[in-house]
């Protein structure tokens, strides 16, 4: 559930997934499906049960892969974030390696058995995908729509065009250390291709309203904004410490979720744990 919850919560997946029962306040949609997926699995499998935990164990051992791909990833990419525990690279190998071979072994028993995770794997992967392009396929009916005859572009334009504003209407905060206008044109790049919004909260937290950094950021975002001209960049400007209780604070004041916040790779010494920010996302190093 945390992880279906997650995905429909950053937009992977679609966010009627989050609707919550009355009674008991539960995602209950998130079991529904997964109950239909595997009750689905079962029919197609005809009950062998043989088959069915055959599946189970190559989706298990695939997701291990990706928790030894992700943790080689995080090592190579983001090696500046401090950690209580760090696992040496001949670890990380190993782990992978015994883990496709597992993988491969499990293939080679039952090589049907890939034929039905293809077909899982292209249903959820082909939802998010949707998820994704949804704004650019709305966009491609607004086009046909608008050479349909008068009737029908009366009906469906603004309905469709609503639907890419309300989509687009989700704003963004990235918090913004100093006026490095590398960091801040790699972040906003960074946002303008990976998020479906066109209003990007540039938040600068400081202790001296008159120092540099206050200048420097909002000169950088001066030139920015003339890049991406169908943004909407704002300045943020909070006095104080930046730790997850002004995140939290942050996340209040501009009804901004925190799994839509970003900020830059901090360093070794940075002296937060960055599990404390309630899912604020790293996305520059």
């Amino acid at each position: 559930t945390g992880l279906v919850r997650r995905l429909a919560s950053d937009r992977c997946l679609p966010s009627w997934l989050l609707a919550e029962n009355a009674l008991r306040r539960t995602n209950h949609w998130i079991p529904l499906v997964f109950f239909a997926f595997c009750g689905s699995l079962y029919v197609i499998l005809g009950g062998r049960v043989v088959s069915l935990a055959n599946m189970y164990t190559l989706a298990f051992l695939c997701v291990m892969a990706l928790f030894a791909y992700g943790t080689m990833m995080l090592k190579y990419k983001r090696g500046r974030i401090r950690r209580d525990v760090e696992a040496a690279w001949p670890s990380c190998v190993l782990g992978l390696a015994g883990v496709v071979l597992a993988l491969l072994g499990n293939l080679w028993m039952q090589p049907a058995s890939l034929f039905y995770l293809a077909i899982y794997f292209g249903l959820v992967a082909g939802v998010m995908m949707l998820m994704f392009e949804r704004v650019r396929l709305l966009k491609y009916l607004l086009f046909f729509v608008s050479r349909a005859p008068e009737g029908v572009r009366d009906a469906l334009a603004p309905s469709t065009m609503a639907g890419i504003e309300v989509i687009k209407s989700q704003k963004i905060v990235f918090f913004a250390k100093n006026g490095n206008l590398e960091v801040l044109n790699k972040a906003l790049a960074y946002i303008h291709l990976n998020e479906l919004t066109e209003w990007i909260k540039v938040v600068h937290v400081f202790t001296d309203l008159e120092g540099p950094a206050v200048q420097s950021i909002a000169e950088s975002l001066a030139i920015i904004d003339r890049c991406y001209p169908k943004m909407l960049l704002d300045l943020v400007l909070v006095e104080g410490e930046f730790c997850p209780e002004l995140v939290m604070q942050v996340s209040d004041a501009l009804q901004v979720p925190r799994n839509f916040m970003f900020i830059t790779c901090p360093g070794p010494h940075f002296p937060h744990d960055l599990g404390l920010f309630g899912g604020v996302r790293v996305i520059t190093h």
